[in-house]
């Protein structure tokens, strides 16, 4: 799809993160997991509905055994968090003694994994490390060590690759600019971090 395709109507017409970058960068992050897990009992947990694409491609980018897990987590309304976070485990999660990987579309308030780091202390494994495709850099309600970052982003809103508006974009092949207002808006500059 090219980006004049992928212009959508409505209020997402900024293409930040177009589908040729987002998956070089994803292949390069599965190379750099594959090198610092390796010989591990590696599991890869993604934060749905959000990760799903990129930990379905991330997983097939990593040259090793794993393990795919999910955790539903939800603290959005529109365009705006909550501030609280709804929680939902599969049955049967079992990380303790493992190395464990938490997959995630992208890191805005902090308030999410808030909830989710703590829940998986308590299940004793081995490591916990964070990978998250977007980082928004601004000041983060609990700061985190994010050990794979694939791009810092303005502080904008963003939706496709699994990352939504009431459910909305989340099949969008790259990642675009939400525009609440587009008559009242700035084009944003792009991205803090291109590779």
């Amino acid at each position: 799809m090219s980006e004049a395709q992928a212009v959508m109507t409505g209020n997402v017409t900024t293409v930040l993160i177009d589908e040729e970058r987002l998956q070089a960068r994803i292949r390069e992050l599965g190379h750099e997991i594959t090198s610092d897990y390796a010989e591990r009992d590696l599991v890869l947990l993604c934060l749905l509905k959000g990760g799903i694409y990129f930990t379905s491609d991330l997983s097939r980018s990593i040259d090793l055994p794993i393990t795919l897990e999910f955790v539903r987590a939800r603290s959005y309304a529109g365009t705006e968090s909550t501030g609280e976070v709804k929680l939902s485990w599969i049955d049967g999660l079992d990380i303790s003694n493992r190395d464990v990987l938490i997959v995630e579309d992208i890191v805005d308030t902090g308030l999410t994994l808030v909830e989710i780091w703590k829940a998986l202390e308590a299940q004793n494994p081995a490591t916990l490390d964070i990978c998250t495709l977007l980082y928004k850099e601004k000041h983060l309600a609990q700061p985190f060590p994010l050990r794979y970052i694939g791009f810092t982003i303005e502080d904008v809103f963003v939706v496709g690759y699994g990352l939504d508006l009431e459910e909305q974009y989340r099949n969008l092949p790259h990642i675009a600019v939400f525009h609440p207002d587009d008559a009242d808006r700035d084009e944003p500059t792009g991205l803090l971090n291109p590779p």
